[in-house]
């Protein structure tokens, strides 16, 4: 693998952050034809590669680390990339102009002539009594994942802890290996902030139905440690009404936190994230962010003015970085699309086109017999958004509906039987 230290006069550009975002962010400069040299950093010791599969395929056995890899090395060394493992970034000493260096905690010096945050995010992580005992983990990149597949023969009873996409993917991926799972999620209903009620409660009949026990509202005390020379180990986990739930893994997925430290230490706006603008440009005007760590306007052609917000997911980053390649080359492309997203649980594929915010209605499509559902969301008669579950020709074409600035009218969406493309309309509404 090469590892070196751009030299002052071939600064080029610097990526920090070897994650989805970084790695298109440096392939899309090569397709805009950005000739200078690039640097792409990681802090993990290990290739770029890609994180979904880690709670599902990569978990499961059914793909083993080299399918992960984004690229080959042959392919960073044919585009004159140099890809460093193993090194984060301390600090950033930057002028006006966008150039610097930046400071490795290998103690090498990286100069850039331009800079990009492809940061990402972190594991939220969750502090209570016996949050530090050996068992208790997170699931966030590819050392968890190897870790996690390594105790699996010594686990029978696991805990999730969160009842998100990363919460239920992985406990579907265990279950299905056998492993009794619980699943204690601290709200109302499950994946909360990404879906509404309909289809929260269709994936928490769907999993029940499966074997996995899902408990809602679920307060948690403590982690139990285990007795004797297993004091080190987690045994169980105790919610605050006194009951007792033997396992010998939890696994802890909270959501996540951006990784703004760098951009703190830098002066750049901090909200939730990095702030930028529609071209992917931090408040200084010269470094660009991009994926999970930037907090963007809204993308959406019909969003609010001046809302803004955060977006995990691989399309985001995709389209993401494609707009900071423009930016760093001194071309101006908004970043303005549909944001889509998706979850695989078992045998269940979710698949959401839109953003819900501020809806006021749903038209509910579901095909029992098939095990397919889609909730279609209106604002003030609009569809703005869909979560499909085993329907992909309805997400297809609710996706492209919304691209074309098109519209599919609720009452005649409310056929189950009706395939939406025949009904999509023009932008105006009847």
């Amino acid at each position: 693998m090469t590892t070196q230290t751009p030299t002052a006069p071939e600064a080029g550009i610097l990526i920090v952050g070897a994650s989805q975002a970084g790695v298109q962010l440096a392939i899309s400069l090569r397709g805009v034809g950005f000739d200078e040299p690039i640097t792409l950093l990681g802090e993990e010791d290990h290739r770029p590669y890609q994180r979904p599969a880690l709670s599902k395929e990569f978990l499961q056995g059914n793909v083993d680390r080299e399918n992960l890899i984004f690229r080959s090395q042959e392919y960073w060394d044919e585009h004159n990339i140099t890809l460093v493992k193993g090194v984060r970034i301390d600090s950033v000493d930057k002028e006006a102009d966008g150039s610097g260096v930046a400071h490795g905690s290998d103690g090498r010096a990286y100069p850039f002539r331009r800079l990009a945050l492809a940061v990402g995010a972190r594991a939220r992580r969750l502090d209570i009594d016996g949050s530090d005992l050996e068992g208790v983990a997170y699931l966030r990149n590819a050392d968890d994942a190897l870790a996690l597949r390594a105790s699996l023969d010594s686990i029978d009873q696991v805990a999730v802890i969160g009842g998100g996409f990363i919460g239920l993917e992985t406990a579907c991926s265990l279950h299905g290996m056998g492993k009794q799972v619980t699943v204690l999620e601290y709200g109302p209903r499950l994946v909360g902030r990404a879906v509404g009620e309909e289809t929260a409660e269709f994936f928490l009949r769907s999993h029940r139905e499966r074997g996995i026990d899902i408990r809602l509202d679920a307060r948690l005390k403590r982690f139990v440690p285990g007795e004797g020379e297993q004091a080190h180990r987690v045994a169980g986990v105790e919610l605050e009404d006194g009951t007792v739930l033997p396992v010998q893994h939890v696994l802890i997925g909270i959501g996540v936190i951006p990784n703004t430290t760098l951009a703190e230490q830098m002066g750049l706006d901090v909200d939730n994230g990095i702030v930028v603008d529609r071209y992917a440009l931090a408040s200084d005007g010269t470094t660009v962010a991009v994926g999970d760590v930037a907090n963007m306007p809204n993308p959406l052609p019909d969003a609010p003015e001046g809302e803004r917000i955060r977006l995990e997911s691989v399309n985001n980053a995709i389209e993401h970085a494609k707009v900071a390649a423009y930016s760093l080359v001194g071309r101006r492309e908004e970043y303005a699309g549909i944001p889509w997203f998706w979850s695989n649980q078992a045998d269940l594929k979710l698949q959401i086109a839109g953003l819900t915010q501020g809806y006021d209605s749903t038209v509910v499509r579901r095909d029992d017999a098939k095990g397919r559902l889609s909730v279609l969301y209106y604002r003030d008669g609009r569809i703005i958004a869909a979560d499909c579950v085993n329907a992909p020709l309805d997400f297809m074409a609710v996706r492209g509906a919304l691209g074309r600035g098109q519209h599919i009218p609720a009452e005649a969406a409310a056929d189950p039987a009706t395939p939406l493309k025949t009904i999509i309309t023009d932008g105006a509404l009847a």
